[in-house]
């Protein structure tokens, strides 16, 4: 199970915040639990509106909403990839600030990269934000992480056609980080996961509602630049680097389904909060054996409107029904009735 953008906002929660909306996702991730099963829940990006913005000692109140909404999704394995919003934009990124956030968030290196491995399926989370930074240190750390699943799969593809054993794959691996070419096939790698979508140069495949890349919105108590995706040479860096199987980005609030000229697919995560969409959303990926084709399901939750309607309209229905019977001409109609 695959959520983006959770925007939470810690301490400076509104009473909405804690009273509705988050109790009504807690009660949404509960559900899924107990109804879909699934073996983990990947978060792609943005679970806090501002957390470069606050203070570390404000941080804490942010990672215990967290917690506390996704309940019993804290007992499955967990991922959760980096956002702009978490670490903050290239002019106020450092190394030691991602560190501290990276340490607080499972299976993260210094970096804000992580690759694991769950039923026999690869992952490989990069900090897209870093991507973006020019030449620095924090750039070069993520590209040293891709280097390295690059000349992991490559080693392990070939290992696997030249029957080697295991020993004899970990001897083979020598990280040398300038560029190599990768004959591995298109779609042969690891599932990358992201925060910012790729570069997009052809009409997609299945395209989510009609305002998917609309500029900038006021989401989580500030502007939040939609638009922001990676640079080409940084998406074919990736294509070129690790084959991906599929790719998992976020941030752009919509979902979007599209596959690139080199047959990759990427999936687009909605946003799964109220703060940023009326019907906020998740998605359900499942996994064939053998690098089979991915099964992918877009789920929306209810629009907030209807829901407040909804709750509207139970309030309006309990009160009147308590006035009813306790007005006292009603109780001996009642009365006399029976």
């Amino acid at each position: 199970m695959m959520v983006a953008n959770l925007l939470l906002l810690g301490s400076h929660s509104s009473y909405l915040d804690l009273l509705f909306r988050d109790h009504f996702v807690s009660k949404f991730f509960a559900r899924s639990f107990r109804t879909l099963g699934p073996d983990m829940l990947l978060v792609l990006g943005d679970v806090s509106a501002r957390g470069h913005h606050l203070p570390r000692s404000e941080y804490a109140s942010v990672i215990r909403q967290f917690h506390r909404v996704l309940g019993p999704f804290l007992d499955l394995p967990l991922h959760v990839a980096l956002g702009d919003r978490d670490v903050g934009e290239c002019g106020g990124l450092s190394e030691e600030a991602v560190g501290w956030i990276a340490r607080r968030m499972p299976g993260l290196d210094s970096a804000g990269c992580g690759a694991f491995e769950i039923g026999n399926v690869s992952f490989v989370s990069l900090n897209a934000v870093a991507l973006l930074c020019g030449n620095s240190g924090l750039r070069f750390s993520v590209e040293k992480a891709v280097e390295r699943e690059s000349v992991d799969f490559r080693v392990e593809n070939e290992a696997v056609r030249g029957g080697e054993s295991e020993v004899e794959r970990k001897e083979a691996r020598v990280y040398e980080f300038g560029w190599r070419e990768n004959a591995m096939s298109a779609g042969s790698g690891p599932v990358v996961l992201l925060h910012f979508p790729l570069s997009r140069n052809v009409t997609p495949s299945f395209g989510g509602s009609s305002n998917i890349f609309d500029g900038r919105e006021d989401v989580g108590r500030g502007p939040y630049d939609l638009l922001q995706k990676l640079p080409p040479n940084a998406t074919e860096y990736i294509f070129q680097a690790l084959k991906p199987r599929i790719v998992f980005s976020a941030h752009t609030h919509e979902f979007y389904d599209h596959f690139h000229p080199d047959g990759t697919r990427e999936v687009t995560v909605p946003a799964m909060t109220w703060n940023a969409r009326n019907d906020p959303g998740f998605v359900i990926a499942i996994f064939r054996r053998n690098g089979g084709a991915v099964s992918i399901s877009y789920c929306s939750l209810a629009r907030e409107s209807h829901v407040l309607v909804a709750y509207a309209f139970l309030l309006i229905l309990s009160v009147s029904m308590l006035a009813f019977s306790s007005t006292p001409s009603l109780r001996s109609l009642k009365t006399m009735i029976s």
